[in-house]
């Protein structure tokens, strides 16, 4: 079967892929963003989160220090400027420590940085060896939690009914929901992405959806960590279909809640990447892992 082509992540384009310049500005072979995306009827704050995966011990806690003392700089400083909401979901094992030692310097808790988790379990507590509530993860700091990664349904056997009730205890505990949807290589080479999508969108998003407690995030499986992603046509088709689908259900909530794209996000690749429509930020795998990267991302809304 004929393969649609890839916009490779070095930033070289391949035929067939689209060069878009939604609220852009082009200088030589950099491009920064406007600060703000938009939908068609409202204005969003972007979203950029890291997810480190299982990843990182306590001495890599000086990474999220960095990227907390950019964004905390004030003027001049390396993300000055940047009018988006960031965050970085570490292992579990580094969530607590993080939280601590940045509330007793006065930084990730008390500035702009946010501890997001990567996973949780539905019920608020009870005889399930090794998983972690979503109470337990507020308490040890988190504001926010990742349900429904591509990497949770394959290597678990997740559902997009467990994402549900994964999103719903997220809501119940006072935490954001990045709920994650996405298409197997597989699955786009059949020409079912859209379908796949929205399948998943209405089967993963619980009733208490809002703009404030939930963002979606679209990750195509294929694209995660191989270095590839899809033309930027394709990502404002998916990307465009996921907001209809979320107007139709949930109203003016639905028009104002963030749309992160996920998939082989780098340095050079990102500035495209948000200048997309109703692309309202990211969500960042192995880039985040190394400070200078996850600022160079961040620094795609950085205005001027």
């Amino acid at each position: 079967m004929k393969r649609r082509p890839l916009w490779i992540a070095s930033g070289r384009v391949l035929a067939g892929s689209v060069r878009l310049r939604v609220g852009a500005q082009w200088g030589g072979d950099s491009m920064t963003v406007t600060a703000t995306t938009k939908s068609a009827g409202a204005v969003i704050r972007p979203l950029i989160a890291g997810n480190w995966k299982m990843n990182g011990l306590s001495a890599a806690m000086g990474e999220v220090e960095a990227v907390a003392a950019a964004l905390d700089s004030g003027q001049g400083g390396a993300l000055s400027g940047v009018a988006a909401d960031v965050m970085i979901a570490p292992p579990v094992t580094l969530l607590m420590l993080l939280a601590q030692r940045q509330n007793n310097r006065g930084g990730v808790g008390g500035g702009r940085l946010q501890l997001a988790a990567q996973d949780c379990h539905a019920a608020t507590k009870g005889a399930h060896t090794g998983d972690i509530s979503a109470e337990m993860l507020a308490d040890a700091g988190a504001m926010a939690v990742i349900v429904g990664h591509s990497e949770r349904r394959a290597d678990h056997g997740e559902t997009s009914a467990t994402v549900r009730v994964k999103a719903a205890a997220a809501h119940r505990a006072g935490l954001m929901a990045i709920i994650c949807v996405g298409e197997t290589i597989g699955e786009r080479d059949g020409e079912l992405t859209l379908a796949v999508v929205k399948r998943q969108l209405a089967a993963s998003l619980p009733e208490s959806c809002t703009a404030k407690t939930t963002a979606v995030a679209y990750e195509p499986v294929w694209a995660i960590g191989t270095g590839l992603t899809p033309t930027l046509q394709d990502v404002a088709t998916v990307h465009a279909a996921i907001r209809a689908d979320l107007v139709a259900r949930f109203g003016a909530e639905g028009d104002a809640m963030r749309i992160l794209y996920g998939g082989s996000v780098k340095p050079d690749n990102a500035a495209a990447l948000m200048s997309v429509g109703d692309v309202n930020g990211a969500l960042v795998g192995g880039a985040s892992l190394k400070a200078s990267d996850f600022i160079a991302i961040i620094g795609a809304y950085k205005a001027g």
